[in-house]
C-alpha cells in the first residue's frame, strides 16, 4: 500500500510543502492529498490590498497542483482523530466523510481573533481570509457610493493593522481612517522607523489613537475603556489572530490558544505521525523563543517539515533548517514601506530601511512567495526518493503504512 500523506490547508505553507513533497517522493510509494475549503489559492499577505480595492489574482488550486500528482479535495475540515488516523470533512454540497492518513500535515493557519471583545464578531470586518476581505471591500465601496465619505476605524496596530489602515487611507482618500493602538504606535520598531511610520500616517491622513483599549464594538461606533465612543461606519478588527479548536478537540497537545506543540522538526510532541506548520504550529526558533504567527515563520517551518518528512520516510538523516525570525516588513500604501531588522531577542535593531526602496523590496518578496507557492514543484531535485523499509518496527521514528513500515 502507498503511504498516505494528508495535507490540511492550501495556503502558503500547505501548498508549498505538499508540492515539494510530491516533487521529491516517488509516486510509486506515496499518495498526497490536499484538503482546502476554497478552490482558490489565497495570497494572505495581500488581503488588505484586496479589501482596499486592488485587484489581486487568485489562481485555482487545481491549476497550482496540475501535473504534480497531488489529489485536491475541496472541503472544510471538521475534526481530526489522530488515534484512528482519520480526518472528517464536509463538502460544500452538504456531503462529507473521512479521509485516512499515515502522515498528517496540519496547515490550517489562523483567523481573526474576534471573540474577546463584545460585538467584534457581529459588527467588525477583518482581512484574515479572502471572503472576509471581499466583504470589507464591498462595505467600503458602499461608503464611497454614498458620496459623503465615511469613517473607518482599524483596531489593532500590529503589522496587519498598520498595513490595512494605510492602504485604505491611500486607496480611498474620501474616507476618514482612524487607527487604534493599544500602546505606542510602532512599539516593535526602532525610533527612526517609528518616526517614519508617524510621518506616513500624517501624510495619508490616518488619525492615530495610542494607549487606547477597545471594550466593545457596536454597529456604528467603537467603545473605548476611557469612555470615548468613536463613530465608525466600518470597523476593521486586526487585534490578533486565533486558530480553530480542531487540533485541541482531537486530542493533540496544544498551547492554551490551540496551537499544536511541535519539536524541532515540526512533529507533534504527542502524535509522531502528525506535523504542524505555519500559524497552526507552536515552534521554538533558534533563538529559544516561540516563532510568531507570520509569513516568515510559515516559510521556515515548512522547509523544516519537508526535510523531516523526507528524512523519516526515506531513512536519511534529517537536515535541520534555520528557524529564524529576522525582520518585519510593513507596507505603508503602495509607494512606501518599512524594513525593520530584529535581533535574537526579538527587539528592533537601530537601523531600518524605508521609502520606495523598501516598498519595491516588499513587492519582490511577496511576488517570490506567490511564485514559490503557485509553482511549488519548480526548482527542486527531480530525482524521486523511494521509501525505506525498516526491519525493526520499534525503531525510533518508525511509522506504519498499511503492511509497510517506513521511517
Amino acid at each position: 500500500m502507498k503511504h498516505r500523506i494528508l495535507v490540511l490547508g492550501a495556503g502558503y505553507s500547505g501548498a508549498y510543502t505538499a508540492g515539494n513533497l510530491a516533487r521529491r517522493l516517488s509516486p510509486a510509494d506515496v499518495e498526497i492529498t490536499v484538503v482546502d475549503a476554497g478552490p482558490d489559492f489565497v495570497e494572505r499577505m495581500r488581503l488588505h490590498q484586496l479589501a482596499a480595492g486592488r485587484d489581486i489574482e487568485a489562481p485555482k488550486l487545481a491549476d497550482v497542483f496540475a501535473g504534480t500528482g497531488i489529489r485536491l479535495r475541496l472541503a472544510r475540515v471538521t475534526a481530526v482523530d489522530p488515534e484512528r488516523q482519520v480526518v472528517a470533512v464536509a463538502d460544500a454540497d452538504g456531503g462529507g466523510g473521512e479521509l485516512g492518513y499515515d502522515t498528517l500535515l496540519y496547515a490550517l493557519g489562523s483567523h481573526g481573533d474576534v471573540d474577546g471583545v463584545p460585538g467584534a464578531a457581529e459588527h467588525a470586518f477583518d482581512v484574515a481570509a479572502r471572503p472576509s476581505a471581499l466583504r470589507l471591500r464591498e462595505r467600503l465601496d458602499g461608503l464611497g457610493r454614498r458620496g459623503e465619505g465615511g469613517s473607518v476605524v482599524v483596531v489593532g496596530d500590529g503589522l496587519t493593522g498598520i498595513e490595512t489602515a494605510t492602504e485604505i487611507a491611500e486607496s480611498r482618500p474620501g474616507l476618514s481612517v482612524t487607527l487604534i493602538a493599544r500602546g505606542e504606535l510602532g512599539a516593535r520598531l526602532s525610533a527612526g522607523a517609528r518616526g517614519r511610520l508617524r510621518r506616513a500616517c500624517d501624510r495619508l491622513g490616518v488619525t492615530v489613537l495610542e494607549h487606547t483599549i477597545v471594550e466593545a464594538v457596536e454597529a456604528a461606533q467603537v467603545l473605548c475603556a476611557d469612555g470615548t465612543a468613536l463613530a465608525s461606519d466600518t470597523t476593521v478588527w486586526t487585534a490578533g489572530f486565533a486558530v480553530d479548536p480542531i487540533a485541541a478537540a482531537g486530542g493533540l497537545e496544544v498551547t492554551g490558544n490551540g496551537r499544536i506543540v511541535v519539536d524541532r522538526t515540526m512533529r507533534s510532541v504527542s502524535h509522531p505521525n502528525v506535523y504542524a506548520i505555519g500559524d497552526s504550529a507552536y515552534a521554538i526558533g533558534d533563538n529559544g523563543r516561540p516563532l510568531p504567527m507570520s509569513c516568515a515563520s510559515a516559510a521556515c517551518t515548512s522547509q523544516q517539515a519537508i526535510e523531516a518528512i523526507l528524512g523519516r520516510l526515506t531513512g536519511r538523516k534529517i537536515a535541520n533548517t534555520k528557524l529564524v525570525y529576522t525582520y518585519n516588513h510593513i507596507s505603508l500604501g503602495q509607494g512606501d514601506a518599512i524594513w525593520q531588522g530584529v535581533d535574537d531577542e526579538g527587539q528592533p535593531k537601530p537601523k531600518h530601511m524605508g521609502g520606495r526602496k523598501s516598498a519595491r523590496l516588499k513587492v519582490r518578496l511577496v511576488a517570490l512567495s506567490r511564485w514559490a507557492t503557485s509553482y511549488p514543484t519548480l526548482g527542486m531535485p527531480k530525482r524521486k526518493r523511494r521509501l525505506a523499509a525498516v526491519p525493526d518496527a520499534t525503531a525510533e521514528n518508525a511509522v506504519t503504512s498499511g503492511t509497510m513500515t517506513v521511517a
